[in-house]
């Protein structure tokens, strides 16, 4: 059996590909723009390895570990910030039913957690999201992002202390008149 004629397309691959992506991109990087000028590249990536892909992995967890990689490239550079984006906002839905003060108070619960999910290394950003965000399995974020199962559980528990102690630290929790859940950020 010969590799290359198993493989499928670039193109197949793409149209495949291309919706959880860049849903992962897009929360990672903060911005649509960002995103799709990060899955250019991870589709240049693919495209040049594709004739020598082994097969070791499945691959949707080879382009989401080719896309980590992109982003995280891209992000190292200086002046490059990242900031996650929720579902709703990286589909680009509004939920016309809610009304406008319930929106800003998830709204303003959502900025607050992004921005301690903004704050932590790379490595544990890139296994929250691509855990407990995307939903992937920790064998899938261990293989996406080049280490153990042992390590990437440890970047995924690590991430998650680091999250609550932040905003712990950071986040003063209430409940308001009418028992929604709000969040003051401390001075």
């Amino acid at each position: 059996m010969n590799c290359v004629e198993e493989q499928p397309a670039l193109e197949e691959l793409a149209r495949e590909l291309a919706p959880p992506v860049m849903r992962y991109l897009e929360r990672y990087a903060g911005d649509r723009a960002t995103a799709e000028d990060l899955w250019q590249e991870t589709l240049m990536r693919l495209n040049k390895g594709l004739s020598s892909f082994a097969g070791r992995s499945t691959i949707k967890t080879w382009a989401f570990s080719i896309a980590s990689r992109v982003a995280a490239d891209h992000f190292r550079q200086p002046g490059r910030k990242t900031r996650i984006v929720e579902l709703d906002e990286a589909a680009e839905l509004v939920d016309s039913d809610r009304a406008i003060d319930e929106r800003l108070v998830v709204d303003e619960m959502n900025q607050c957690v992004r921005q301690v999910i903004d704050s932590l290394p790379d490595a544990y950003r890139a296994a929250l999201i691509l855990h407990d965000i995307e939903g992937l399995s920790a064998e899938q974020t261990a293989e996406i992002c080049d280490c153990s199962v042992a390590s990437a559980k440890i970047r995924i528990h690590r991430a998650r202390l680091r999250l609550k102690d932040a905003l712990q630290q950071q986040c003063e929790f209430y409940r308001d008149p009418d028992s929604v859940f709000r969040c003051n950020r401390k001075a």
